[in-house]
């Protein structure tokens, strides 16, 4: 597989008052294109800022960012810009959808945004509300939908772009074990469908289990990394790994 994401001693510091905050210490991380990856590890390990920097919403203190073989840090504000709307989707733990657009417009929302008539995609639209069970919602605004129906929403919205690489921000954390089963099944499946790379920061061992690769951060470092190639991926196998590891 071609490699579609790569860090190369990606730091990152905050100045919190006269405090300086290291949350990223020197990260070498490679993405290979339809994989999905998962990235755990403690609160402050710094697994949230590596997401953010990877979709161009946080620019790094040192090091080099590669997305599909071109280096943000050589980007200027629009370009990346471009890049956010267009390679790259987005799903939220709290879902962020706009609370006056129906599901089917709130899907659409990033053609919009690109400047792109929704009624030309129309059928893209319909296909992934298809994929994501909601073909009988798509006229119901988020208010009227259970909250894992809002994330099968906001799923769906990630795709609509055909992005190379779809970044998922605890997309399981505001939602119960059978609502988060469901998302992650859907997850997985859609990336597989639509051949999509996927990569998830979630502090759950059982949403980590569906990914292909499991990364684990600590203190701004990636300390082990557990591929499914080994072996089918299992929460237990996670957490024993992650006691070990003291995470």
């Amino acid at each position: 597989m071609t490699d579609i994401l790569e860090t190369k001693k990606l730091r990152k510091e905050y100045q919190m008052g006269e405090v300086t905050v290291d949350a990223l210490k020197g990260v070498d991380f490679i993405v290979r294109e339809g994989e999905f990856v998962a990235i755990m590890g403690p609160s402050g390990s710094g697994k949230s800022t590596l997401l953010h920097l990877l979709g161009g919403l946080d620019s790094p203190t040192e090091g080099d960012i590669s997305l599909g073989g071109r280096q943000l840090a050589h980007l200027s504000d629009d370009e990346i810009t471009l890049v956010r709307r267009r390679e790259v989707g987005f799903i939220f733990q709290f879902y962020n959808l706009l609370p006056t657009l129906t599901a089917a417009e709130n899907v659409a929302l990033p053609l919009l945004l690109d400047g792109k008539r929704a009624d030309e995609y129309a059928a893209r639209v319909t296909e992934l509300l298809e994929l994501v069970g909601l073909s009988d919602r798509a006229e119901h605004k988020p208010d009227q939908l259970s909250g894992g129906e809002q994330q099968r929403v906001a799923i769906a919205r990630a795709f609509v772009n055909q992005p190379k690489i779809v970044l998922a921000d605890e997309p399981t954390g505001n939602l119960d074990s059978k609502a988060g089963n469901s998302i992650l099944d859907l997850l997985r499946s859609a990336s597989k469908e639509l051949q999509t790379t996927v990569v998830m920061v979630t502090h759950d061992p059982r949403g980590a289990s569906y990914a292909d690769r499991v990364v684990f951060l600590k203190d701004g470092l990636i300390v082990r990394e557990l591929n499914s190639e080994d072996g089918e991926l299992n929460a237990e196998q996670i957490i024993s790994l992650m006691a070990e590891l003291e995470l």
